[in-house]
């Protein structure tokens, strides 16, 4: 009974990583569970928020170029 408890348990042992990346490497499974959850975290940006980001790196430049010169004429 050993030996062919062995062979039993290699076997499972073998099947269940191989079966678990055949599942998951499914095209449908990808697309449906992957792509849907990247898009529900990452949406696409549209133009009204990278104008807002734009904007708003612009503001946050000036501000620091204000403060070094206010350090500047300090020194």
């Amino acid at each position: 009974m050993g030996v062919k408890l062995e062979v039993f348990r290699m076997v499972l042992y073998l099947s269940f990583p191989v079966a678990m990346f055949w599942v998951s490497n499914q095209a449908e499974y990808f697309e449906e569970y992957v792509i849907k959850r990247k898009r529900e975290i990452f949406p696409p940006e549209n133009e009204f928020q990278r104008k807002e980001l734009e904007a708003f790196k612009e503001r946050m430049r000036k501000k620091r170029e204000e403060r070094l010169l206010l350090q500047e004429a300090e020194e």
